[in-house]
């Protein structure tokens, strides 16, 4: 897999991703500290590889990051692309993803939402933290894949996940707007839209937000075939 280079360079997708029926991925622009890349991934405890990993994740948002992205030649449509970004939202703001395997320490920037069981094996007074041990896969099983063994991360993208099955119920069938079942997985009512547009409603521009390749200074055509075998006459 080279990530679909070509394709990415030009603003497009990966073509698994825009092919994928089940609408399930998203690709987005991360900025990270590369200086902490070593540091993170020799954390002595395999449980604290994956907080090493969301530290290095930077804010977009943030000024100081956004001049030191363009300290560092980072174009202004990469950053407004990372500010976009839904990887971003899932992983760091919401910690819904987690990686696989944090105690291999790659370090690889590929995040998975756990999955839920079917709504019928969970009882409707159960869908906050407590009914998290009610689902079908075991919470321990996908601690292992997800965070070195660790649970808490695990039970906290799946309380949340729970929380905002609950919430949506609540809101499109009683017409009720429970803020009390979101805050206690702490988030906000604003949370709850904001995660159900994404994950439900998100249109390809939102679920995939690659900015084109920024090159002031090549004409790109040009180049394009003159990269064969050097002339060493």
């Amino acid at each position: 897999c080279i990530f679909c280079y070509p394709r990415i360079e030009s603003g497009q997708t990966t073509l698994c991703a825009h092919s994928c029926v089940g609408r399930i991925r998203y690709v987005g622009v991360v900025l990270y500290d590369a200086e902490q890349i070593a540091a993170a991934a020799a954390v002595s405890e395999d449980r604290d590889v994956y907080q090493a990993h969301l530290d290095l994740i930077l804010d977009p948002a943030d000024p100081r990051v956004q001049e030191a992205a363009a300290a560092e030649g980072i174009a202004s449509n990469t950053i407004a692309a990372a500010i976009r970004s839904p990887v971003f939202r899932l992983a760091k703001t919401w910690k819904l993803a987690l990686p696989l395997h944090p105690e291999f320490r790659t370090l690889p920037m590929v995040w998975y939402i756990p999955p839920l069981s079917p709504l019928r094996l969970v009882d409707t007074a159960g869908d906050g933290m407590d009914g998290v041990d009610r689902l079908r896969i075991p919470v321990r099983y996908l601690a292992n894949l997800f965070t070195a063994g660790d649970e808490g991360p695990v039970r906290l993208a799946l309380s949340r996940l729970m929380a905002l099955r609950r919430f949506m119920r609540l809101k499109q069938v009683e017409g009720e707007i429970a803020d009390t079942v979101m805050a206690e997985v702490g988030l906000t009512a604003q949370h709850a839209e904001d995660i159900y547009s994404l994950l439900a409603l998100a249109r390809h521009a939102e679920r995939f937000v690659v900015p084109t390749r920024n090159d002031h200074h090549e004409d790109l055509h040009t180049r394009q075939g003159s990269c064969g075998i050097p002339d060493r006459g």
